[in-house]
């Protein structure tokens, strides 16, 4: 028989309960309260991949770091430069866009006369003239005195309405030139400009049509 204080053979654990002791352990607070959490990980690893290209790329620049800033601010100088390019060219093709006598969606004329009533009582007469001149045309379209035509412009809507209105021919015309002065930036609108324009807008919703001249007309 053995006494008590023989040694006897080491005591073994079974693998699998050993190994669930181990995680039982390594789960407990305090071994992950000091990890990272799962965004923190994701900044870390971001920021290594941001730096390392920087190094990398600090490295095969002549001059290093600082040539790499310059090259860097060279590229920034070159965006900023085409951004003002580009705006510089909406703004010359701004005058054209408003020159369009409908560049909106279809409105009526009586939408049309609205805006140019609100346009002016601000005292906004190159927006004003422009919606009472598509008023008016568009007062001639809902009329059946002009074909609806997208791409018609004031001079080809004037010359149209004349042949159907010949005694508004020359307001017709007047009006038609003084819309494209307007729209297209070389003149300054007036109030004088609105009212001439209201005053053929009243004249044409007035005014009886000549349907044998329009109808006969090439």
């Amino acid at each position: 028989m053995r006494s008590a204080d023989e040694v006897g053979p080491p005591l073994t654990v079974p693998r699998d309960p050993a190994r669930e002791a181990a995680e039982r352990e390594l789960s407990q607070h305090l071994y992950t309260r000091h990890e990272p959490g799962p965004v923190r990980r994701a900044w870390n690893w971001l920021w290594e991949r941001l730096f390392g290209a920087l190094e990398s790329a600090a490295f095969h620049t002549p001059g290093g770091w600082l040539g790499l800033l310059v090259i860097l601010l060279i590229l920034a100088a070159v965006l900023l430069a085409i951004r003002l390019r580009l705006g510089a060219l909406r703004t010359a093709a701004g005058p054209s866009a408003a020159g369009a006598l409908f560049a909106e969606r279809p409105r009526s004329a009586a939408e049309h006369r609205a805006a140019a009533e609100e346009h002016a009582a601000a005292g906004r007469w190159a927006p004003a003239v422009r919606e009472r001149m598509r008023a008016i045309v568009r007062a001639l379209e809902e009329r059946a005195l002009l074909d609806p035509r997208p791409g018609r412009t004031a001079t080809e809507a004037a010359a149209e309405a004349a042949r159907a209105l010949p005694d508004l021919a020359a307001q017709l015309h007047d009006a038609a030139a003084l819309f494209d002065a307007v729209a297209y930036g070389e003149h300054p609108a007036t109030a004088a400009d609105h009212a001439q324009l209201a005053a053929l807008d009243e004249a044409q919703r007035r005014a009886t049509p000549d349907l044998t001249a329009a109808w006969t007309a090439p």
